[in-house]
């Protein structure tokens, strides 16, 4: 899937300096001159969009694992589906990420941050890169088969919300929703991969989920707003811009209330509650220290959102039930 900071947007009139792309990026610099192209291409030298589209997934998982109360029973949770997600992840991320730039190569070649990137660049036809996307999915799907049906089915099911995300930009302000309910879909079939079932929590954490996005990739999208006028994009940066910092504290104020809501229906004991009110400390930093005017913070602030996703995981797990019984049993 396309992670947010891989959009058209662009700072035209900061010069051939802007490009996005980062070379001294140890991924690029290890590998054969001949893959670093499609390296680029699938944003590997710029994890944090395959961390913001994994989390869900982990926490869903994690959800199951304390929903179906048999993790300890069965010798703890299946700590395959988390190595599993972690690959579809990285391929699905990589697979947004070639959709984007075939759809959006006329916008990226016109302006200084995207210009660089390797279809506008001709480093990539569109041919190889229809090709690479190809070879992505397959790779994703061989992963998604070792899941039950419903998992299968679902995870399929993403492709759909995947495809149209980067013309959503062209046509509403709110092309946040969209990524919302594309990077969150891990949610569902996270707790689908774990219990084999859906139900209210990984509904709840799914809502949870887009909520997140809206904040952080509204952030993300306010150090472009004026090159978004001059290409023609839309974005809730754009559509809010006066209202910047109480939209991200209403709208991570209802984050935590979802998680929240998610944790309680699942049955997490105390230790949850601590992780979450982390999470809304973090949330509250960000909201008290972005500089809206200041692209650099913004990006700042918009990557700092991977400790919300380790801060929660760690309040799931250490909410479960089965770790604690786990760490009874341990202790005799």
């Amino acid at each position: 899937m396309n992670h947010p900071s891989s959009s058209s947007r662009a700072p035209s009139s900061q010069g051939a300096s802007a490009s996005d792309i980062r070379a001294d990026a140890w991924v690029l610099r290890l590998a054969p001159a001949g893959a670093r192209p499609y390296l680029r291409l699938a944003r590997l030298d710029r994890p944090i969009g395959t961390w913001l589209l994994l989390f869900p997934g982990w926490w869903a998982i994690a959800l199951g694992d304390a929903y179906g109360g048999d993790a300890a029973a069965n010798g703890g949770p299946s700590w395959w589906l988390y190595l599993y997600f972690g690959l579809g992840a990285v391929l699905m991320r990589s697979a947004g990420c070639v959709v984007n730039d075939i759809l959006d190569r006329d916008i990226d070649g016109k302006v200084a941050r995207t210009a660089a990137r390797p279809i506008p660049a001709g480093e990539v036809s569109l041919t190889q890169a229809g090709l690479f996307l190809l070879v992505l999915l397959l790779a994703s799907f061989a992963i998604l088969v070792q899941m039950n049906t419903l998992t299968v089915a679902m995870g399929c099911a993403s492709l759909l919300l995947v495809f149209p995300y980067p013309l959503m930009k062209r046509i509403t302000y709110w092309p946040q929703a969209w990524l919302g309910l594309t990077f969150n879909w891990g949610a569902l079939i996270g707790w689908t991969a774990a219990t084999g079932t859906l139900a209210w929590p990984p509904l709840l954490l799914y809502l949870a989920g887009i909520a997140w996005t809206l904040g952080y990739d509204t952030i993300y999208g306010h150090q472009d707003k004026e090159d978004d006028l001059l290409v023609g994009v839309k974005s809730l940066a754009l559509r809010l811009d006066a209202f910047g910092k109480p939209w991200f504290a209403l709208i991570y104020s209802v984050t935590v209330a979802l998680f929240g809501a998610a944790g309680w229906a699942t049955g997490l004991l105390w230790p949850f509650w601590i992780g979450l009110a982390a999470v809304a400390a973090q949330f509250a930093w960000q909201v008290r220290d972005v500089d809206l005017d200041d692209p650099a913070n913004c990006r700042a602030k918009f990557k700092s959102n991977r400790f919300v996703g380790w801060l929660l995981l760690a309040g799931i797990l250490g909410g479960s039930p089965w770790v604690h019984d786990w760490i009874r049993g341990l202790a005799g």
